[in-house]
């Protein structure tokens, strides 16, 4: 079934800037709603836009508008939390020709009780596949391609990171998905999601209580991950994490005034001199 012809209900793909989108991931195929696509779009932009909540952490607000995607992901070349890359992916895939909707989930890695429905990934279909996939650019560890929306046996590998997807009744007799992802700890739950369609508007309400909420972890302290085929960086607080597909992994202990520098090396994130200040002084850890 389409969608309504009302602009709220699609992802201002005709005001996106594709040709600096594309050189900013790296992407030089074919501009085609085709299954081959999806996958290298998947690829490149999970592997060139890192995730980060340094807005947060700092205090300030992230809009989800268009123009402000395409300038701070774009543009001044830093990377966003789940809203935003998927925000300027839906975009990005709506002006090819590709089917997107959008979906919620919880995460539960590390949650001793319910969460609220605060993570954007995003359902679609191509022109040349019949099948429906899952593609999550905005979780900071990938999976590096979309992943098939169907009910399987076993576990599953993207590039030479391992899933599992389950499928489990819900409450009120809905469907509930869970992906579930092999690392440091084992194998973890990441989180649920239904296929119930979400809006851009809906983004914006989680996106507030994610941006700003006391009680959300990205108001807290720093969260940065960089996801490469074969190593995953992740900044939590002044701990670096370096975890690779086999399970194994370092942990190291920063001082607050290496963080520019780690931003920089490690997760491609280059903060201007006042931030790098700020970061630097680490507010936060006041909190």
């Amino acid at each position: 079934m389409s969608k309504p012809a009302d602009p709220a209900y699609h992802w201002n793909g005709a005001d996106l800037d594709l040709d600096a989108y594309l050189a900013r991931i790296g992407f030089d195929g074919e501009r085609a709603p085709t299954l081959a696509t999806l996958r290298e779009l998947v690829r490149l932009h999970t592997t060139s836009i890192p995730f980060e909540n340094l807005e947060p952490v700092l205090g300030r607000p992230i809009p989800l508008d268009l123009a402000t995607l395409q300038d701070k992901l774009i543009r001044r070349r830093r990377g966003g939390y789940c809203y935003e890359n998927v925000g300027l992916f839906a975009a990005a895939l709506e002006r090819l020709g590709f089917g997107v909707t959008g979906l919620s989930g919880r995460v539960t890695m590390g949650s001793g009780g319910l969460r609220p429905a605060t993570h954007a990934l995003l359902r679609v279909t191509t022109a040349d596949d019949e099948r429906v996939w899952i593609c999550d650019v905005g979780f900071g560890s990938g999976p590096l391609e979309p992943y098939e929306l169907v009910e399987r046996e076993g576990e599953f590998s993207l590039g030479q990171w391992r899933f599992r997807l389950e499928r489990r009744a819900g409450e009120l007799d809905t469907d509930l998905w869970v992906l579930h992802q092999f690392a440091r700890d084992g194998w973890i739950d990441r989180y649920t999601f239904t296929t119930e369609p979400q809006y851009r508007i809906d983004f914006e309400v989680g996106n507030h209580f994610v941006s700003t909420s006391p009680r959300s972890p990205f108001t807290a302290r720093p969260f940065v991950q960089r996801f490469l085929p074969d190593v995953h960086h992740v900044l939590d607080g002044l701990k670096l994490i370096t975890e690779r597909p086999d399970g194994s992994s370092e942990t190291r202990e920063l001082e607050p005034s290496e963080l520019p520098k780690i931003l920089s090396e490690v997760f491609d994130i280059e903060l201007d001199e006042a931030d790098a200040t700020a970061v630097s002084a680490a507010p936060w850890l006041d909190r």
